[in-house]
């Protein structure tokens, strides 16, 4: 899946869309986003040493997950995340890093989801998580 067809699954615009392409294949998903060095949370994150925010590769991965609630959810239903936990930080992501994802629901009790996942820059671990989603209908319009 190239961007477009991403944006057609998850809700995320702009610079907080954190994944570039994506593929899902036997019940997983795999994603990747290339780390350009100029994005807004590296700013500060650390001056003349960047390194990527770890709430940042955890977006990343919830991303990542979030592709396969495709077809779990109604048009206007919205995926939020509920919890993360077990997150492990083992090397740092830099600028010119790729991070490649793989991502798998390990439970499912409607309207909640649970992920696990990992996140990689040339095959080596940065991140082993577990997520949980709960899919929320759009509020009715007001009128």
């Amino acid at each position: 899946m190239n961007k477009y067809e991403i944006m057609a699954i998850l809700p995320h615009r702009d610079n907080m869309l954190l994944i570039d392409e994506a593929l899902v294949e036997d019940e997983k998903a795999y994603g990747k986003y290339a780390v350009r060095g100029d994005e807004w949370f590296l700013q500060g994150h650390y001056p003349g040493n960047p390194v990527v925010p770890g709430v940042i590769l955890c977006e990343i991965l919830a991303q990542s997950a979030g592709i396969l609630l495709a077809g779990q959810t109604e048009a206007e239903a919205t995926p939020y995340l509920t919890g993360i936990s077990s997150a492990r930080f083992k090397t740092p992501v830099r600028p010119g890093d790729t991070v490649g994802t793989e991502c798998v629901i390990t439970k499912s009790r409607p309207p909640f989801y649970f992920a696990s996942g990992e996140l990689r820059v040339d095959g080596k671990l940065c991140l082993k998580a577990e997520f949980s989603f709960a899919i929320v209908s759009a509020p009715a319009p007001e009128g």
